[in-house]
């Protein structure tokens, strides 16, 4: 009997453990896809300590990469053309899965927002 409960308690103790979840911090390098809710947009990013290069609709941009924390980053063109260009786009990452993570952005000073997700392909 004594061997039965402890292997009961054994199983309940392994069952009930967390299991280890996606951190941010692995997001903050690598390449991704992106596709944003509500459309078929997509766009394919490289990503590294200080740049990320996105293409979009066969359009490269470059943009300087700066982390606020491990959920939130700011983006804005290396060499912006208009004034939007040179405005602040804020990512922050809502929720983390596996591989991807979920996302809203905006532009500093903007109503507009977007919503989407982000997929690390490698």
């Amino acid at each position: 009997m004594n061997k039965l409960l402890s292997l009961f308690a054994f199983i309940i103790l392994f069952s009930c453990q967390d299991k280890p979840k996606a951190i941010p911090n692995n997001f903050k390098t690598g390449t991704f896809k992106t596709i944003l809710d509500d459309s078929e947009i997509t766009s394919i990013a490289y990503r590294n300590d200080t740049l990320q290069i996105e293409t979009y609709n066969k359009t490269k941009d470059t943009f300087n990469i700066k982390w606020v924390n491990s959920f939130e980053y700011i983006l804005v063109k290396t060499n912006p053309k208009t004034l939007l260009d040179s405005t602040p786009f804020h990512v922050k990452i809502t929720g983390v899965k596996k591989n991807s993570y979920e996302f809203k952005a905006y532009y500093k000073g903007s109503n507009f927002k977007q919503k989407g997700t982000a997929t690390k392909i490698k």
